[in-house]
């Protein structure tokens, strides 16, 4: 299943979403292509997606949660990959 929580995080000028899956990588990439998210925008485990995507997401049946859900649904799933230090 594809996640995406609020545009709620604020960078160079615009709000940010982070877009998921708690199914695969694959999964996530593929529908972050269709979506038309840039490949740089993919970080460990998730895409930042700015606002302007919210909807399309969406409607192309990503499931809206929050934060805390987002974050428990995919260190549930094995696939949270945090910062190395």
């Amino acid at each position: 299943m594809i996640l995406i929580d609020p545009p709620q995080v604020p960078w160079r000028g615009r709000m940010w979403s982070h877009l998921v899956s708690d199914t695969s990588h694959e999964e996530l990439h593929e529908f972050a292509a269709a979506l038309g998210a840039p490949a740089r925008g993919f970080d460990r485990d998730h895409y930042d997606i700015p606002e302007e995507y919210y909807d399309a997401a969406l409607e192309a049946g990503a499931e809206p949660v929050s934060s805390r859900e987002l974050v428990r649904r995919i260190t549930e799933a094995g696939l949270r990959r945090r910062k190395t230090r």
